[in-house]
């Protein structure tokens, strides 16, 4: 990656090296444009490089998209991302099972093929578990991939077609002229641009603020863990108890979950990234998920950020005032819809529109009105320690 001086110009600007800006810059270099990332620390450093792998967001408008793409990153990037396709999903809970099954009900129901699973099936599908598991649902669409392999992919592809990445170049500030966003400053110098892209994660509010955009988000602590190499499933994308995330090429189990913890943020990110007594709940529940890899030591854990809208669903949009900026923030959902955001994101930039869906429902106009305190009233605020 490139830590020499900005350049004095490019016709668009990205602000953030994340998964989903990286995607957004390679589909508008691939497009022609000269496209310039910068980021306030590396490539991925956050959640796009530490997360559960998965690409199989049936709820999103970018799922259809999601699902064309994976298949071909690739052949496209011309570099490894690991995919691997489907996924299974297995209960301990009769209710969760129920859940799930309704769920794959509702995606056979949109022309994906889902099999329900006895727990002697899941036993066969996923043998890391045993008979505590009642049974499951298998996605034949779908997948997942490496997250490391798929930035640094994202990342190679763009800088192939010509886009450049500065890296320890955080924005210092937007300016505009004339209705639009006309440069951005950087402690290297200040880029000229024609169009920007915020996809800054949880710092994007920040940035936008002082153009007068309300981006509302709340941030939070999200933890993986890595186990010792178990032996390879043949699918090795498994969620369940919880917990979502994927067997590694070498073995290694690598999950994560809820509850998140929230947390304030600067420009600069977090205050600290300890890793927090969760990381006990994880190791438990990914036993009980796969008995028969109970023993394996954890090696390895990561506490990271991830930005939450209001309403947990995306914001993808182009601005009206200034008119030449497009933004996007994923909450929690952005490396699997990746290929798609950065579809989206590429045509909102060219031509202002999404070609091959409808994205009004991940607008920013849907939180008109928000109330101020809308963080206070939903609990996710940061604990008062003394």
């Amino acid at each position: 990656m490139s830590d020499s001086d900005a350049p004095s110009g490019a016709s668009v600007v990205v602000i953030g090296a994340g998964v989903t800006g990286l995607s957004a810059a390679w589909w508008l270099a691939r497009s022609g444009l000269d496209v310039v990332v910068i980021d306030k620390g590396i490539v991925g450093w956050e959640a796009s490089g530490r997360n559960g792998g998965g690409a199989s967001h049936y709820q999103s408008p970018l799922f259809a998209e999601e699902q064309r793409m994976w298949p071909q990153m690739d052949e496209l990037l011309g570099y490894p991302t690991e995919y691997a396709r489907e996924r299974i999903i297995i209960q301990r809970d009769p209710d969760l099972l129920d859940h799930y099954r309704a769920v794959g009900r509702m995606c056979s129901a949109m022309g994906y093929r889902v099999d329900d699973l006895d727990s002697t099936q899941a036993q066969e599908a996923v043998p890391l578990t045993d008979e505590t598991c009642l049974g499951g649902i298998h996605l034949r669409f779908g997948g997942h991939a490496n997250p490391q392999r798929t930035v640094q992919a994202y990342a190679w592809a763009l800088q192939d077609l010509g886009g450049r990445i500065l890296q320890h170049c955080p924005a210092l500030g937007i300016e505009t002229a004339g209705g639009k966003v006309v440069a951005v400053e950087t402690p290297r110098g200040r880029i000229a641009c024609d169009a920007l892209v915020v996809a800054a994660g949880p710092q994007s509010g920040m940035l936008l603020r002082p153009l007068g955009v309300d981006f509302p988000l709340a941030s939070a602590r999200a933890e993986m863990i890595v186990t010792e190499p178990a032996p390879l499933m043949k699918i090795g994308g498994v969620d369940g108890n919880g917990l979502y995330g994927r067997q590694t090429l070498r073995g290694n189990l690598a999950f994560g979950g809820g509850p998140h913890e929230w947390i304030d943020m600067d420009a600069t990110g977090p205050k600290a990234r300890p890793t927090s007594p969760l990381v006990r709940n994880f190791a438990r529940r990914v036993a009980e998920m796969f008995p028969r890899a109970a023993q394996l030591n954890v090696i390895r854990s990561w506490a990271g950020v991830i930005e939450n809208t209001p309403d947990g669903r995306p914001i993808i949009d182009r601005l009206d005032d200034p008119g030449n900026v497009t933004v996007a923030t994923m909450s929690g959902v952005g490396f699997g819809l990746s290929p798609a955001s950065g579809h989206a994101i590429r045509d909102l930039v060219i031509d202002g529109v999404c070609s091959f869906t409808d994205i009004t429902k991940l607008g920013l106009a849907r939180f008109t009105g928000l109330e101020p305190d809308w963080r206070e009233r939903r609990g996710w605020t940061a604990e008062l320690t003394a």
